[in-house]
């Protein structure tokens, strides 16, 4: 694949157009990353040309639909180091797939007085659900703190654990910092311990290679839209071993084997928790976008986002009434800012009349910002198909907001 950036930009068609008057400048990355022209045909050829159930018809149509959907488990498993594609179970994104494991693992697994750690940064995605869980099983949520600069203090989650520690649920890459959690540590201190890890893979997966075999976690989840991919897709990756014992999520159609009025059998995994008609087409996109990345390489991606962070930061940097809120040492292509003396929904407004996406206030992340003592931030999250030039209208365009609003 060619990967000059003006021909990488050709294969979004979202990104030729105005915004106000001006070139659209999409920096919003981190909430959703935009569609690849294959995606959008995968998913039209899908309705055109074969739409139909799967796994219920002997009919052609939903043979090639079963054919095609299946065909995508294998794309993810492949893409993730799984060992079987029987531990790749399609979610509707990476907080269905939390709140799977939320619901069906720790009904299997937790007990009263137990504890789950989480981390500071968390997204509410991976707050809310454990907060749930342990209130109905009467266990305890632990928060493993961060410092200044948003590192996770990793001797202090150590500390922390104890022998009611089932499980460690943390980010791999914060959404509003950009910090890169060190995962591989964590996954080898918690199996010294006999304890579960679940990585929140939402904010890393389309930005570098991720080996779930290597990495030897418990779970990995994340969202096909973060990845090029549709909406209301997601991947909730588990170790055999635990969707055999953890008990279905929902009832219904083809999480069964058999039923009887008098008792119902399930079917094995993934199916056992992918009940009622799937995302069909959305699965089939979502895999057509793993193959687009996969074609661009991910040294190619990270190698340009890494460059446009760099920029990026040292001339945020030169400006004074700019602060950087996460200055981790290990970042990914995200930097969360205030302008003194502003609102970030202020700043916000007026970048999007010049045609810059950003996203404001607090990215679901309230117990973050509370660490912070600040409502909310802006957020600039790049891609790979950003650019310098982008980058520098950005610079020019906060530079007027300050005259603006000071």
């Amino acid at each position: 694949m060619n990967n000059s950036i003006e021909q990488i930009r050709k294969d979004f068609p979202i990104l030729n157009q105005k915004v106000n008057g001006k070139p659209l400048i999409y920096f919003d990355n981190g909430a959703t990353t935009q569609k690849p022209s294959v995606v959008m045909g995968a998913i039209s050829q899908y309705y055109n040309e074969i739409n139909s159930n799967v796994h219920r018809g002997v009919h052609h149509l939903s043979q090639v639909s079963t054919e095609r959907y299946e065909h995508s488990r294998d794309v993810v498993q492949q893409f993730i180091g799984a060992k079987s594609r029987e531990e790749i179970v399609f979610s509707k994104g990476t907080t269905d797939a939390i709140n799977i494991i939320a619901s069906s693992w720790t009904t299997a697994f937790l007990n009263e007085g137990d504890e789950i750690i989480i981390s500071t940064m968390e997204h509410h995605s991976n707050i809310v659900p454990w907060q749930m869980a342990c209130q109905k099983k009467n266990a305890k949520l632990i928060v493993a703190p961060i410092n200044n600069q948003g590192e996770l203090l990793l001797d202090k989650l150590k500390e922390k654990v104890n022998n009611r520690t089932k499980l460690i649920s943390i980010t791999h890459i914060s959404n509003t910092l950009g910090t890169i959690n060190p995962i591989e540590e964590i996954i080898t201190f918690a199996k010294s311990k006999g304890i579960a890890v679940l990585i929140d893979a939402a904010q890393s997966v389309a930005h570098m290679k991720i080996d779930v075999k290597e990495l030897d976690c418990d779970f990995l989840v994340f969202s096909g839209h973060k990845l090029f991919g549709p909406t209301g897709t997601g991947v909730l990756y588990a170790k055999k071993k635990w969707l055999d014992q953890m008990p279905p999520y929902q009832g219904g159609g083809d999480m069964i084997k058999e039923v009887s009025f008098e008792k119902t059998t399930y079917n094995e995994p993934p199916h056992k928790f992918e009940a009622g008609t799937p995302n069909i087409s959305g699965v089939i996109g979502m895999a057509s976008a793993i193959e687009y990345v996969q074609n661009l390489g991910f040294k190619f991606i990270q190698q340009q986002e890494q460059e446009l962070l760099s920029f990026a930061t040292n001339e945020m940097g030169k400006i004074d009434e700019i602060e950087i809120i996460g200055t981790a040492n290990h970042k990914a292509s995200v930097i969360s800012f205030l302008v003194k003396g502003t609102h970030p929904f202020d700043v916000g407004t007026i970048l999007d009349q010049l045609g810059i996406a950003i996203r404001t206030g607090h990215h679901c992340t309230q117990p973050l910002m509370n660490f912070y003592k600040i409502p909310g931030t802006a957020r600039v999250s790049f891609s790979f198909y950003n650019s310098i030039e982008e980058i520098k209208h950005f610079i020019k365009a906060l530079k007027k907001v300050i005259s603006m609003l000071n």
